[in-house]
C-alpha cells in the first residue's frame, strides 16, 4: 500500500467543504492517510481517510511523500488533480472509464525509473531462450511440459534484487559509438520485471510454423528447404507487428480498450513491488499471494500425481457403468458433463485461461451460449440421429471413416506430388467428424460475421472519429490518467517503424512462397489475400479480446476459404492459415503487451524493441530445437514404428495433421435486432450486454475443450467476479487478481517439479484406481448405431 502524509494549514472548514465538494469523484484504489496537524487545532494523532482524488484535488502548499519499497519521493501538493514532484514522481487523478482499471492500475509515474537495463536484457534474453528450448522440446514428448511467464515472473525477481546487490555501478561505453550504459543502475525496478516478463512471454509462446515443417517431415515424411522453413517461421512471427502499427491507435490508446487478461500481470507486479502498510488482523497483498501460491503449490501433488482422476469426476459414469446413453449424459471430458466437477484449479484454467480475469458479462454469454449449445441442440440432433450422427461419438476431435473407424489419411495422399488423391478417397471413404465438431465449424462462420458487425454497431462510431483524427474526441475520451501520463514522458513508437516492418515481411512472405521449387504451394496472390483477411479481421478480433479477454480465431474461414481455391494442397492451406490467421494473434500478443507497458509506465520504445528481439530469438530457437529433434530422433511423431513406451508422439502435431486434411449470412445479421431493442429501451440495462459473437462462439470450443472444463470455469468466474465483485468489491479489488497469479504460479511450480522428479523418469504417477487422468466414462465415446463396431464398445440395437 502507497501511503501519502500531507500537512496543510488551511482552515478546517475550508478544508472540510472541499472534502465534502470531492465525493463525487471515483472510488480509488489507493487509501490515503491524512494527518491534520496542530496548527488546524485539532490533536496531532488524529486521523482522517480520504480518497486520493480528494487529496490531489485540494490544492494547497503542504508536503506529501510516496513510498514504493526502496524508491521513495517527495511531493508537493499543488492546486490541480495531479502532483509533480522533482524525483520525478507524477500522480493524477484517477479517471479511467473503466472501473476494475481504477481498482488495480496506479495513475502514478516516475519516468526516471530505469526500464531497458543491463539486468533487465540479461534476466530477459535468457528467460526467452530457456523458455522456448523447454517448451518446443517437450512439446514432442506424450507427457507435454509448458513453462508459463509467471513462473519467470518470480523466479527472475530474487534474481534481480541479488544483480541490483551485487553489480558494480559502473558504465560501460560500447566501442565506437557514443552509447554507454551502467550495470546497476540502482534497486531493481517493477518496471524491469515487466520487461524480463514480456521477453519470457515471447519465448513461452510456441511458433506456429513449426508444426508445418513437422507435420511434412514427420507425418508426410518428405523433406522441406531449410531456409523456407526458417523464412516461413520468422515472416509469420512478424507479419502481426504490421498490423498492430495500424491499429494501436484504438487498441492501445482507447481507454475502453481495457484488456482485462492485463490487470492480473499488473496486481502481480504491484504484489511482489509495493510494500503496505497492515492492518490489524488483515494480510497484505504479498502476504495474500504467498499464502495462496504455497497452497496452490502444494495442492495441485494430489490431482498432478497423487490422485489425478480429481480432474473430472462424473458420478452417473461411477453409477451406470454399462450404459452408453448415461455416460455420454455424465461424462465431464467425452459427454455432456451433466453433474460432472473437477478438484483441479487445470480443469478450470487450463484450457479457457483463468476466469478470474474475464468480466462476469462476457462469462454471462460464454455460459448462456454452452448451455444452449450442450444441453439443447447437441442431444437433439445427436439422439435424432441429424447426419448419421450415431455413427461415430458424440464429442471427438478425430476424422472418421464411413465405418466408424479412425480415418487412415496416409491412404488418400499422393506420396509423389504430395496432394490429395481424389480417386482414392471415392474408393475409399468420405471424411466425417463428430456433431459437436461440425457445429463448431459451422458456427465459427457466423462468429467472423457477428463479430464485424456487433464492432461496427457498438464502436463503429468510436472508430470512425479517431480514424479522421477527430481533435474534440482524442481531448476529452481518449485523455484518461494512463494516456496522459504515457504521451506526457515518453516518446511513441514512430509509425514508419510498424510500415516499413509490413512491407518487408510481406515481400519476404511472397519470396518464401515463390522460392525453393514452390515447396510452400501458395502462390504470390494467396500471400496477399492471407494479409487481406488478417488486416480486415485484427480490429474487430482486438476489439472483442480487449473488452472480453475472449478471442476469435481466423482458422476455420482460413482453412475453408483456401480449401476451395487450392484443393488438395495441404501446405498451401496451412500456409495460408499461417499468414492469414497466426499473425492476427501476434499482432494481438503485441497490442496486449503496448497495453501492459501503457499500465506498467513502460516506454513504448522498450516494449516494442524488447517485444520484436524476443520475438526473433524465440523463433530461432524454436525452429533450431524442433528441427534438430526432427533430423535426429529415428521415427519421431510416428507411433506405429516407435518402440514401446518412446515418449516422442508429438501429441500437438497430429492434431495439426487431422485439420490439415478436413477443412454467414445468419451471424452477421443477428447482432441488428438486438443493438436496436438496446437503443428502444435504455431502462433495459441487460439488452446492452447481450454480446453475439460470444453467444455464439461460446462451447465452440469443444472439442478439444471439455464439457467439465466449460462448467468449473464458469462457476468459478461467477462467483468471484459477479457475486464477490459486487457485494464485496473491496476485497475483489485488493485480493483476486493476485489470486489469479497464485493459483497459476503455484500450479505451474508442481508441474514443472512434478515433471522432472517423476515423469522425465516415466513414472507417471500412482498405480491405483484415482491415479489415472480419466473420469471412468469409457462408453461416452462409443458410437450408438447398431450399423457400426468399435472394438471395446457394445453393439446397439
Amino acid at each position: 500500500m502507497i501511503w501519502f502524509r500531507v500537512r496543510y494549514r488551511v482552515p478546517l472548514a475550508r478544508l472540510q467543504k472541499r472534502i465534502k465538494r470531492e465525493k463525487e469523484f471515483s472510488s480509488q484504489l489507493l487509501d490515503v492517510k491524512l494527518l491534520i496537524s496542530s496548527s488546524l487545532e485539532t490533536d496531532h494523532s488524529s486521523e482522517t481517510r480520504v480518497k486520493l482524488s480528494i487529496i490531489t484535488a485540494l490544492g494547497v502548499e503542504g508536503k506529501a511523500s510516496v513510498a514504493m519499497g526502496d524508491e521513495t519521493a517527495h511531493l508537493p501538493a499543488i492546486p490541480r488533480l495531479e502532483y509533480h514532484s522533482s524525483d520525478g514522481w507524477q500522480v493524477e487523478e484517477n479517471n479511467h472509464p473503466i472501473e476494475e482499471v481504477r481498482l488495480t492500475v496506479d495513475p502514478f509515474d516516475n519516468p526516471k525509473l530505469p526500464a531497458s537495463t543491463f539486468r533487465a536484457w540479461l534476466l530477459g534474453v535468457s528467460s526467452c531462450v530457456l523458455l522456448s528450448f523447454i517448451n518446443q522440446f517437450f512439446a514432442f514428448r506424450t507427457n507435454m511440459l509448458v513453462i508459463s511467464s509467471v513462473c519467470i515472473q518470480i523466479v527472475t525477481l530474487p534474481i534481480g534484487r541479488f544483480l541490483a546487490a551485487t553489480l558494480p555501478k559502473k558504465d560501460i561505453k560500447l566501442p565506437f559509438t557514443d552509447w554507454s550504459f551502467s550495470l546497476n543502475p540502482g534497486p531493481f525496478t517493477m518496471k524491469e520485471h515487466c520487461l524480463i516478463t514480456v521477453f519470457a512471454g515471447t519465448g513461452a509462446h510456441g511458433v506456429y510454423s513449426v508444426h508445418l515443417f513437422t507435420v511434412v517431415k514427420a507425418f508426410y515424411h518428405r523433406k522441406i528447404n531449410l531456409m523456407a522453413a526458417f523464412l516461413l517461421a520468422h515472416t509469420s512471427q512478424l507479419l502481426g507487428y504490421g498490423w498492430a502499427g495500424i491499429f494501436r491507435k484504438y487498441l492501445v490508446e482507447s481507454p475502453y480498450m481495457w484488456w482485462p487478461g492485463n490487470l492480473v500481470q499488473v496486481s502481480l507486479f504491484k504484489a511482489l513491488h509495493q510494500k503496505e502498510n497492515r492492518k490489524r488482523g488483515a494480510i497484505t497483498r504479498f502476504q495474500f499471494f504467498i499464502i495462496v501460491f504455497i497452497s496452490s503449490f502444494a495442492y495441485y501433488a494430489i490431482p498432478g500425481f497423487i490422485f489425478p482422476a480429481i480432474s473430472a469426476i462424473s458420478f452417473l459414469c461411477l453409477i451406470y457403468k454399462k450404459s452408453v446413453t448415461m455416460q455420454q449424459i455424465g461424462s465431464g471430458l467425452n459427454g455432456l458433463g451433466f453433474g460432472s466437477f473437477g478438484l483441479d484449479w487445470s480443469t478450470v484454467a487450463g484450457f479457457l485461461g483463468t476466469p478470474l480475469a474475464t468480466p462476469a458479462i462476457a462469462i454471462f454469454n460464454i455460459m448462456i451460449s454452452f448451455f444452449l449449445k450442450v444441453y439443447v441442440l447437441l442431444p437433439i440432433t445427436y439422439w435424432t440421429n441429424t447426419y448419421d450422427a450415431k455413427r461415430f461419438p458424440m464429442i471427438s476431435s478425430n476424422v472418421f471413416d464411413s465405418y466408424g473407424n479412425i480415418y487412415n489419411i496416409s491412404r488418400i495422399i499422393n506420396g509423389k506430388t504430395f496432394t490429395l488423391d481424389v480417386q482414392e478417397q471415392e474408393n475409399y471413404s468420405k471424411i466425417n467428424t463428430s456433431i459437436i465438431f461440425s457445429f463448431g465449424y459451422g458456427l465459427s462462420f457466423a462468429t467472423l460475421t457477428a463479430s464485424i458487425m456487433h464492432v461496427a454497431l457498438h464502436n463503429g462510431k468510436d472508430i470512425w472519429k479517431i480514424w479522421k483524427n477527430d481533435r474534440e474526441y482524442s481531448t476529452d475520451k481518449l485523455q484518461d490518467v494512463h494516456t496522459r501520463l504515457m504521451k506526457r514522458n515518453y516518446e511513441p513508437v514512430p509509425q514508419w517503424w510498424f510500415h516499413l516492418l509490413l512491407v518487408s515481411m510481406i515481400g519476404l512472405s511472397i519470396f518464401t512462397c515463390l522460392g525453393f521449387n514452390r515447396q510452400l504451394q501458395l502462390p504470390w496472390w494467396g500471400v496477399l489475400f492471407a494479409c487481406a483477411m488478417a488486416f480486415s479481421f485484427t480490429l474487430p478480433f482486438g476489439v472483442i479480446l480487449a473488452t472480453t479477454n475472449q478471442g476469435v480465431g481466423l482458422y476455420v474461414i482460413t482453412e475453408y476459404i483456401i480449401g476451395l481455391i487450392l484443393p488438395g494442397k495441404p501446405l498451401a492451406n496451412v500456409t495460408f492459415k499461417t499468414y492469414g490467421s497466426i499473425s492476427v494473434g501476434h499482432a494481438l500478443t503485441l497490442l496486449s503487451d503496448l497495453n501492459l507497458g501503457k499500465y506498467m509506465k513502460i516506454p513504448p520504445k522498450s516494449m516494442f524493441i524488447v517485444q520484436l528481439t524476443g520475438s526473433i530469438i524465440a523463433t530461432c530457437v524454436h525452429f533450431a530445437t524442433a528441427w534438430f529433434l526432427l533430423n535426429t530422433i529415428k521415427n519421431i511423431c510416428d507411433t506405429s514404428k516407435l518402440p514401446p513406451g518412446s515418449p516422442w508422439t508429438c501429441p500437438v502435431d497430429s492434431v495439426h495433421f487431422t485439420v490439415n486434411i478436413i477443412w454467414g449470412l445468419v451471424g452477421f445479421l443477428l447482432p441488428i435486432p438486438f443493438w436496436l431493442l438496446a437503443k428502444a429501451f435504455p431502462e433495459k440495462r441487460w439488452l446492452k450486454h447481450i454480446h453475439i459473437p460470444l453467444l455464439i462462439s461460446g462451447g465452440n470450443a469443444i472439442p478439444p475443450v471439455h464439457a467439465v472444463n466449460y462448467i468449473m470455469w464458469g462457476t468459478v468466474g461467477i462467483f468471484f467476479n459477479y457475486y464477490i465483485y459486487t457485494r464485496h468489491k473491496n476485497w475483489w479489488a485488493k485480493h483476486t487478481y493476485v489470486m489469479s497469479a497464485a493459483l497459476e504460479a503455484g500450479v505451474a511450480f508442481m508441474g514443472v517439479l512434478i515433471f522432472f522428479s517423476m515423469q522425465f523418469k516415466n513414472i507417471n504417477g500412482i498405480d491405483w484406481w484415482g491415479g489415472y487422468a480419466n473420469d471412468y466414462c469409457p462408453l461416452a465415446s462409443c458410437p450408438t448405431s447398431p450399423e457400426v463396431s468399435v472394438k471395446g464398445c457394445p453393439i446397439t440395437q
